[in-house]
């Protein structure tokens, strides 16, 4: 048993190889360091990740998707800085919901009521990962737009001295936040190799916030010779408002964490009442007795 053991681990370790080579695959190195430099997040690739990635490259040929949605999942991706092509996201999300599709082999030769629950599994893998770039622009649409008003008030201070709109950009980006400082850095080298308007349409185009649309609306009427001081006063003050709403409705969802703990604060202190009082009862009880 135990050669034929060793037999079998070392003919289904040489099957692989072989394979490996006859499909022209990376060695794990390689391909964990490519998938490392596609990746948004700062940790690096797992093992089983960059087999997941490596099959999803080699069946993205497969794949085919429509202009519009290819260029909208194109802008998405680089906007949240995933370096990979739309048709490899989409085979990506599909090659690791099918990974966990196939436990439903063994669990039908063991336990077939647990099928159903991998079935439901890898359908929501499927919509967690496909949606995954969206979540992650969605995080950074927030984050910028809650600088969008210190970056409009400053823009309106600036207008009354200069209308060099670089020179604003290159100014407020110093004291911004990553994810604004860096969209910022990307906004100036586009505009130092191509014209001002192009660069802040590609901008915009980037996000796709409705807040900074109004902002880039303002800096081009700037750059077309329109007197703009007006404009950005409204817009700070709505910009103001908007912020003030915001911080309304997080503050709106302390109170019912507040009113839990002093439920349990309460319970705690009747226990401890009930306690006393049991103990003072046995106490006399056994002192009767």
């Amino acid at each position: 048993m135990m050669l034929l053991f060793v037999f079998g681990t070392c003919l289904s370790a040489g099957l692989f190889f072989v394979l490996l080579d006859v499909l022209r695959l990376p060695y794990l190195s390689t391909a964990k360091a490519m998938l490392n430099t596609t990746r948004a997040e700062k940790r690096a690739a797992k093992s089983m990740e960059t087999y997941l990635m490596t099959i999803a490259v080699r069946l993205s040929k497969y794949v085919h998707m429509d202009e519009y949605k290819r260029g909208r999942m194109q802008n998405i991706l680089k906007a949240t800085g995933i370096h990979v092509a739309p048709e490899v996201y989409q085979t990506y999300a599909l090659v690791k919901s099918g990974a966990i599709l196939l436990g439903v082999i063994p669990c039908f030769l063991v336990f077939p009521l647990l099928s159903p629950f991998v079935v439901f599994l890898a359908v929501m893998m499927y919509f967690k990962e496909s949606g995954k770039a969206d979540e992650l622009l969605k995080e950074k649409r927030e984050r910028i737009e809650g600088e969008l008003p210190r970056f409009v008030a400053t823009v309106e201070q600036e207008l009354a001295n200069s209308r060099d709109i670089l020179a604003m950009i290159e100014s407020f980006k110093k004291n911004a936040g990553e994810a604004f400082g860096n969209e910022l850095d990307v906004l100036a080298a586009d505009m130092r190799s191509s014209s001002y308007e192009a660069a802040l349409t590609r901008f915009e185009a980037r996000l796709n916030s409705a807040m900074l649309s109004d902002v880039v609306r303002g800096l081009i009427g700037v750059l077309r010779g329109d007197n703009s001081m007006v404009y950005f006063q409204m817009l700070s003050h709505d910009f103001k408002l908007l912020e003030l709403q915001k911080l309304k409705k997080e503050a709106q969802k302390i109170p019912p964490k507040i009113k839990v703990f002093s439920f349990l604060m309460l319970m705690c202190f009747l226990l401890t009442y009930l306690a006393i009082i049991a103990y003072e009862i046995l106490t006399s009880l056994g002192g009767m007795f």
